[in-house]
């Protein structure tokens, strides 16, 4: 059953609570929320040995969506639910959600160990970098309600999917689910599109992140991917990297659980 709380500015934030034992908070990525999300699967297989709180991020689920759109916002969005959990979390991000997390603790959002899959940061060649009219052109088609132009544009270019991919995604019962918290992908493009320009991390950029870190990938998941995965545990003061094997992207919670609940123990 969901719970709300106020952020920081007022909006609600839809959460729910599982399980019992140290607090952990789930952060989904771009295009999920908790009735869409493969961390619906990660929080049961967790439960049985801590307290796992998934929330609907702003603009998604029943969540609130305040404008003008912040990075910030997200970050208080996230602290409201650290105070709600007791002010002593484990956090755990995917994906953009990944980027996310870990932009709130270089904010100073308190948490005792953070995990991290996969943030989609580009750092090198392996793949063209974002380009640098692709914000604009996306929030120019959410302002428009072309919600499907959208999503194609951020599967094709954003996430790099071949175009007959992306084509064929129109045809998957999840469409709609897609379609229908497009409004957000310009949210998820701004935490991210600094750190997708082919370029290495910036010296010193995590250097606030002190805390116990785990920077995890997928055996299977794309060479410019891994390989920013890879730079980011070397950037981080306290990090450990982990490769799941057989793993992509989209990690089954059967393979992360094991990993995550020995590093939060």
């Amino acid at each position: 059953m969901s719970s709300m709380i106020n952020s920081a500015d007022g909006t609600p934030i839809a959460y729910e609570r599982a399980g019992q034992g140290p607090a952990v908070i789930l952060v989904d990525g771009a295009l999920s929320f908790r009735g869409s999300s493969i961390n619906g699967g990660l929080a049961e297989a967790l439960a049985p040995d801590f307290t796992v709180y998934t929330y609907d991020r702003r603009g998604r689920g029943e969540s609130g969506d305040t404008r003008p759109y912040a990075l910030e916002r997200e970050v208080e969005d996230l602290e409201a639910l650290v105070k709600e959990a007791g002010g002593s979390v484990r956090l755990y991000g995917t994906s953009s959600g990944a980027a996310l997390a870990l932009a709130a603790v270089r904010n100073g959002l308190p948490v005792e160990r953070l995990a991290l899959y996969e943030p989609p940061f580009i750092v090198d060649g392996a793949r063209p970098p974002i380009k640098g009219d692709y914000p604009r052109r996306l929030e120019a088609l959410v302002a428009a309600g072309r919600r499907a132009e959208a999503v194609r544009l951020f599967m094709r270019e954003g996430v790099g999917l071949p175009g007959i991919v992306v084509a064929m995604m129109r045809f998957m019962p999840a469409w709609s689910r897609l379609k229908a918290v497009a409004h957000t992908l310009p949210y998820d493009t701004a935490i991210v599109s600094p750190h997708q320009r082919g370029e290495p991390y910036p010296e010193g950029a995590w250097a606030s992140v002190t805390v116990p870190t785990l920077v995890a990938d997928g055996g299977k998941s794309p060479q410019w991917m891994r390989n920013s995965v890879g730079a980011l545990a070397k950037a981080l003061p306290a990090a450990d990297h982990r490769t799941l094997d057989g793993q992509t992207h989209i990690v089954k919670p059967e393979a992360l659980a094991p990993v995550l609940r020995e590093f939060f123990a």
